[in-house]
């Protein structure tokens, strides 16, 4: 794989692969450049069938790309592979069965990733602020809970869960509705959020407000994304696609895959 992709820095299984891609490693151009994994940005056909290709090859499984709408729908991969489509309408995957990437595509929102402790389920999320609020995340937590423990003992298995790059909390302005919809939720959100030099606005941090919903979904074990400037999409133009700081851009992808 590309030596400037991220490798989760996280304690999966040894049959459990990720990776979360950069702008390096394609041949789009110019403001899609140069590995754009988004079909539906504007940039040509061509040249994200090569990237994906390159993906695909890179990490010697299928990547499933999901069409991703910005809600809570969960997608089950685990069919035979060449009976699974891409472009499904939904904005989480999982897979029990080896040789399919459960793939996030993103350039500002939220890719979580996820396995257990016995690696026999891999899931994905796309957490933008409005799949966050409706419990995305909660859904593919949610798929871990029939999974029996590697071990003797009975029960769920533990999940693990790792966030990567998304628009920061210095970057991420917001309406008084964000807000409103996170603390209706749970009113310990209003630390997550701090007042724009804006009038009415809001600086969200994504990252911590993920992190209080997988607390509350059971997921205890979270790595990866802090909020740090580092991780953040709009601050990294080099590095990360960023949306909101582009307007029009690409998309790099985070995918966990069995092995």
């Amino acid at each position: 794989m590309d030596a400037k992709w991220l490798a989760p820095d996280w304690p999966a299984p040894p049959n459990v692969r990720a990776v979360c891609t950069t702008r390096e490693g394609g041949v789009s151009q110019g403001r899609y450049e140069s590995l754009n994994l988004g079909d539906h940005v504007g940039d040509l056909a061509a040249h994200v069938a090569e990237n994906r290709h390159r993906l695909a090859q890179a990490i010697g499984t299928r990547p499933v790309f999901l069409r991703q709408v910005h809600g809570t729908g969960i997608v089950a991969l685990d069919a035979e592979p060449g009976s699974v489509s891409d472009g499904s309408a939904a904005d989480a995957c999982t897979a029990a069965a080896i040789g399919m990437a459960c793939t996030i595509m993103v350039a500002d929102c939220l890719p979580v990733l996820f396995t257990d402790e016995s690696g026999q389920r891999v899931a994905a999320a796309h957490a933008g602020w409005r799949g966050l609020a409706g419990g995305v995340l909660e859904a593919a937590a949610r798929c871990f809970a029939a999974e029996p423990m590697a071990g003797p003992a009975h029960g769920a298995s533990k999940v693990i869960a790792w966030l990567g790059p998304c628009i920061g909390p210095k970057a991420f302005e917001v309406g008084a509705e964000v807000k409103a919809a996170f603390e209706a939720h749970a009113p310990e959100a209003a630390r997550c959020f701090k007042p724009a030099p804006a009038a009415g606005k809001w600086l969200a941090d994504l990252p911590e407000l993920a992190r209080q919903r997988l607390r509350e979904a059971g997921v205890e074990a979270v790595y990866g994304n802090d909020g740090s400037d580092g991780w953040c999409t709009v601050g990294n133009p080099s590095r990360f696609f960023s949306h909101r700081r582009d307007g029009v851009s690409g998309r790099f992808a985070a995918l966990v895959w069995k092995v």
